[in-house]
C-alpha cells in the first residue's frame, strides 16, 4: 500500500516536468541524463534514483539471454517512457557503463520496441554484481530478430549515464 502512495506522489510531482523541471531524487542517484533534454532536476542534467525509474511504466522481459544460464526475468521501466520524461530529442542515446564502456543506441530502437532498464533480475534488485544497477535489455521475448550481436552490443550493463544527442 505504501508503494501506491509513493507512486502515485511521484506520479503527480512530475507533472511539473512539463515545464522543464523534474523532482530531485529522494534516495542515492543511480542514473544521470544529459544532452538534447528539456526536463532537468540537476543543472543541465536529469538525475534518478531507483524509486523515480521503477514509479515510471515498465515490463517483465522472460527470456534466455548470453549472460545468464537459462531463462531469467528482468523488469525495469521503459525506455521510450524514461526518454520521454526527461524531452529527450536527439536521434542517439550514448549509454555509459560504470567501467566506461559505452555503445550508441539509435533513440528510436527505445520509440519502436519495449526496450527496458532493467533494474530487477528474477524479481530482486540488480546489484553492480548482477549487471545492475541497470541493464538495457531489449524485449527478446516477443523480438527474437533481436538476439543477435548487434542487439548484444547494444544491451549494455552497470549503467551509469545517458546522453542523448
Amino acid at each position: 500500500m505504501k508503494r501506491i502512495f509513493a507512486v502515485m506522489a511521484f506520479v503527480l510531482s512530475i507533472s511539473p516536468a512539463l515545464a522543464g523541471a523534474l523532482p530531485a531524487p529522494a534516495g542515492q542517484p543511480i542514473l544521470t541524463i544529459s544532452g538534447l533534454i528539456d526536463n532537468t532536476n540537476a543543472g543541465q542534467t536529469a538525475v534518478f534514483d531507483r524509486a523515480m525509474l521503477d514509479a515510471l511504466p515498465g515490463r517483465t522481459t522472460t527470456t534466455a539471454t548470453p549472460w545468464y544460464d537459462g531463462k531469467v526475468s528482468f523488469t525495469g521501466p521503459l525506455g521510450s517512457e524514461l526518454l520521454k520524461l526527461v524531452g529527450a530529442h536527439g536521434t542517439m542515446v550514448k549509454v555509459t557503463a560504470v567501467d566506461d564502456y559505452s555503445s550508441e543506441i539509435p533513440l528510436q530502437d527505445f520509440l519502436d520496441s519495449p526496450v527496458i532498464f532493467a533494474d530487477m533480475l528474477n524479481a530482486k534488485p540488480m546489484s553492480l554484481r548482477d549487471k545492475g544497477p541497470l541493464f538495457v535489455i531489449y524485449p527478446f521475448d516477443i523480438r527474437p530478430d533481436f538476439y543477435n550481436e548487434a542487439y548484444f552490443g547494444k544491451s549494455v550493463w552497470q549503467i551509469k549515464a545517458l546522453e542523448v544527442h
